[in-house]
């Protein structure tokens, strides 16, 4: 667990299809936050930037439309986990997608320095076979981004595809 403990930032999330298209669920500029505990709990939001706002000041307000609108733009999720070999395995209690709450969600991880990508399983809709993968960018803890010198809280990070990265694993 000791690999992937602590805070995480988003770099990218990608869908990546077996036909060569390549997608950004959440845009370019999506945003998130991913926290491992050395205790076993888990943590990840996700966001798209300038998601429409609500006429109103109740998180539960608004019409059905307009609730749709602003929270398709987001994905949430905690619960527990376990890292078996290079595979982290989310118990997931809540999520933000219904259909995921009290599920396991097996993650391959690869580690190359700061930067944490994890790739969900291969999954076929339509004869395309699509991988989902997360860049993530260790953030706030001392040497790692946030500790009163490094960049400040939200700045994103450049990020390459990690194909010339070295495939150290820590």
């Amino acid at each position: 667990m000791d690999r992937l403990k602590g805070q995480w930032r988003l770099l990218s999330w990608r869908r990546v299809a077996s036909n060569g298209t390549v997608s950004y669920p959440f845009g370019e500029d999506a945003a998130g936050l991913l926290v491992y505990t050395a205790t076993g709990d888990m943590i990840v939001q996700m966001t798209a930037k300038n998601r429409p706002e609500l006429p109103t000041s109740d998180p539960l307000g608004g019409s059905i439309e307009e609730r749709a609108a602003a929270y398709s733009g987001y994905l949430a999720y905690f619960g527990s986990y376990i890292v078996h070999d290079d595979n982290v395995i989310h118990h997931i209690e809540g999520s933000s997608f219904p259909n995921w709450s009290h599920t396991e969600q097996s993650r391959p991880f690869e580690r190359h320095g700061e930067t944490l990508v994890l790739r969900t399983p291969p999954a076929e809709t339509d004869g395309v076979t699509v991988v989902n993968e997360m860049s993530w960018r260790r953030h706030g803890e001392p040497g790692h981004g946030e500790s009163g010198q490094g960049e400040p809280v939200g700045t994103r990070h450049s990020h390459s595809s990690g194909a010339d990265a070295p495939s150290r694993k820590e």
